[in-house]
């Protein structure tokens, strides 16, 4: 006696569609992935590390220059009247200070204030700012001395009226 098998066509199975629209939602995800990581690149990923290193080496001679002329900063930002104050002590009275509010992870979120020296009071610095600042920040003040610039950096909390103390 023989088996009768009994055959059908492929097309008619269940489990072969199963197998081929996994591989197309594979196919069609790995499309929407490319597209996206496209059109939406990621900003703090550097291009260039060589740059990103010359960068770092002149930050290190700038600190340095920081600490030879012995620059200490009180930064104060006022929401209320929308003014940044840099309270500077030391060896260095640059024309004008640029102080950098660096958000770690949100580019767009950066500011840039420049302060000029406050007629009467030595050592003060007042520079508008576009709007209020606050949550953690990388803060950056660049002064100039000579044909040189000295950097302070760290990193804080920014509040409303809350002073900082940045020093070399």
């Amino acid at each position: 006696m023989r088996n009768s098998e009994i055959t059908t066509r492929w097309y008619t199975q269940f489990w072969a569609w199963v197998i081929i629209a996994m591989l197309a939602s594979s196919v069609v995800l790995g499309v929407f992935l490319i597209v996206m990581g496209n059109r939406y690149a990621d900003a703090l990923v550097a291009d260039n590390y060589y740059d990103v290193g010359k960068g770092i080496n002149k930050s290190l001679k700038r600190e340095n220059l920081a600490k030879r002329l012995s620059v200490y900063a009180k930064v104060t930002l006022d929401e209320y009247n929308g003014t940044a104050d840099i309270e500077l002590r030391g060896n260095s009275h640059p024309a004008q200070l640029t102080l950098n509010l660096i958000s770690p992870t949100q580019p767009e979120r950066d500011r840039k204030v420049l302060l000029n020296p406050v007629e009467g009071q030595s050592g003060l610095y007042r520079g508008e700012m576009q709007d209020m600042v606050k949550g953690r920040r990388f803060v950056e003040i660049i002064g100039r001395e000579g044909q040189e610039d000295w950097r302070l950096f760290d990193e804080f909390v920014l509040e409303d009226r809350r002073a900082i103390e940045l020093q070399p």
